[in-house]
């Protein structure tokens, strides 16, 4: 197939390689010239160490270009800006092509999904001829740079769709699923990665495996129930998409969420945390829109307020413990979640 990754940053990249390594024609294209200069100099990327650019990726600094004649097109920037390369890209897209995003994230002025950016932005242009797909799981670029084994979800509301982006995604090192649940996959997506940040603080503060499992456990307890409320299906949070991406990017050494929580519970300021890391930490966006969500829909969450509170309200990391260990008890056992 003819593939398009708008985006040339480690997880773009990563899937750019292992698309085109798989036999397809792939063509990637950055906002930035420089990026695609450097990559078309040295065939590597500067943050995925080790890993060969294939000469036969088509790099490019025209988003037209890009675009043209592709089956598959793939948003592949930080969730903050998909709705600008969406509208970069909506005067050169072409009917019948598959829109797939692989960002993580809600967009806080108006609590959308990256697919329901996607479809907000080419309403005008008639969304329905362009089918959305998300692409989420337990995926970190790293890896899949490095042809370990790896699966996904592809949800999306045309069945068709995501048949079609599973089977050209499908290949010796990487399994898709598919899944209809589109919100509840996209919700898992950007706030595990504020759950992340959770056990990074924890086990920069010292505190061991018990309080990391607890976490990530009662973490995604607030994200199912948040979910249920939502009109989501409880099935995906216990799938790839919810536990299996939680628990890759709480624990793994590759999560800039995990690595910046880290950093934070060591002693650093968010702001200093994330100047270290490097890279963009979803969570920290994550945290506008996944207050108002817990707002909008009489949600307590209690872990996701105090990773605010610490992010972006300046209260210690010691503290926010403290808040929650002193929180009044309770049984496990909801009988009624939605």
């Amino acid at each position: 197939m003819k593939i398009a990754i708008l985006g040339a940053g480690t997880w773009g990249t990563a899937l750019a390689r292992m698309l085109a390594n798989a036999g397809h024609e792939v063509t990637m294209w950055s906002a930035l010239p420089e990026e695609i200069r450097q990559m078309q100099s040295t065939h590597a990327h500067r943050n995925l160490p080790g890993m060969v650019i294939p000469e036969q990726i088509h790099l490019t600094e025209d988003i037209g270009e890009a675009i043209h004649g592709q089956e598959i097109v793939v948003f592949a920037v930080p969730s903050v800006f998909v709705r600008g390369t969406v509208f970069q890209a909506a005067d050169y897209l072409e009917q019948g092509q598959i829109l797939v995003d692989v960002a993580k994230g809600i967009e806080p002025e108006t609590l959308k999904t990256m697919s329901e950016i996607i479809e907000d932005v080419l309403s005008a242009n008639d969304a329905s001829v362009f089918p959305v797909v998300a692409l989420s799981g337990p995926t970190h670029a790293e890896e899949v740079a490095q042809d370990m084994l790896t699966t996904i979800v592809a949800a999306s509301k045309d069945a068709e769709a995501a048949k079609t982006v599973q089977v050209a995604f499908s290949n010796d090192t990487m399994r898709v699923y598919t899944n209809s649940d589109v919100k509840g996959v996209e919700l898992c997506g950007a706030l595990k990665n504020v759950v992340a940040l959770a056990a990074g603080i924890s086990r920069g503060l010292g505190y061991g495996d018990n309080a990391r499992a607890a976490l990530i456990t009662r973490g995604m307890s607030e994200i199912t129930t948040l979910g249920l409320k939502m009109g989501c299906l409880e099935q995906t949070f216990s799938g790839l998409a919810g536990f299996g991406d939680l628990m890759v990017t709480a624990f793994s050494e590759h999560s800039r969420n995990n690595r910046a929580g880290y950093l934070i519970g060591s002693g650093k300021s968010p702001a200093e945390a994330v100047k270290e890391v490097g890279m963009v930490v979803e969570g920290m966006n994550a945290l506008p829109a996944a207050m108002e969500l817990s707002r909008k829909y009489g949600v307590e969450m209690p872990i996701v307020e105090e990773v605010d509170q610490i992010v972006n309200h300046g209260i210690s990391a010691k503290d926010a413990v403290a808040t929650l260990m002193g929180r009044a008890l309770k049984s496990e056992i909801k009988t009624n979640r939605a």
